[in-house]
């Protein structure tokens, strides 16, 4: 008979989850910073791939409060939204509507992201885990700062420099 899978099992799974994400993030990020036309957009890239280090990191420490080894877990989400992502930069190369469509999808990733360490910062305080509850919120907060950040990035003259072409 099968073992009966509990909160802490689902945790882990999305930890892993998560962690590959992360990891494929930080491969990726080089890749759409070279893509980026503005100045403005590579460097939010580049502070994005900074930051991605240290998420990586906490995700660490919070496999390390549940005495497992950091491991991660295909993400097929994040797979997809990266796939989606490297599309656009294969159509969008050389327009005005290229940096728009990378906000797109940094933003597609980052509302990812969102919604996992927000699940996971929920969890970790059901199972009493304050630490890596702590761990988790920090990330969170980064995570919704970058969207917001991206926002305004587009807001300011990615989408304006889109829509003008």
């Amino acid at each position: 008979m099968a073992k009966e899978k509990t909160l802490e099992d689902l945790f882990h799974d999305t930890l892993k989850d998560i962690y590959y994400a992360e990891r494929k993030i930080l491969k990726t990020l080089p890749k759409m910073q070279r893509a980026a036309q503005s100045e403005d957009l590579k460097k939010a890239f580049e502070k994005h791939r900074e930051e991605t280090e240290g998420h990586v990191e906490r995700l660490q420490q919070v496999f390390e409060i549940l005495g497992k080894a950091p491991r991660g877990k295909t993400c097929d989400a994040i797979e997809g939204i990266i796939a989606e992502g490297e599309e656009i930069i294969d159509e969008f190369k050389g327009t005005p509507a290229l940096d728009a469509g990378l906000i797109s999808s940094a933003q597609a990733v980052e509302h990812y992201e969102i919604t996992r360490y927000g699940t996971l910062h929920r969890w970790a305080n059901e199972l009493g885990l304050k630490d890596a509850a702590k761990l988790l919120q920090d990330t969170l907060k980064e995570e919704a700062k970058t969207d917001e950040s991206l926002t305004k990035l587009a807001d300011a003259s990615a989408n304006e420099r889109a829509k003008a072409a």
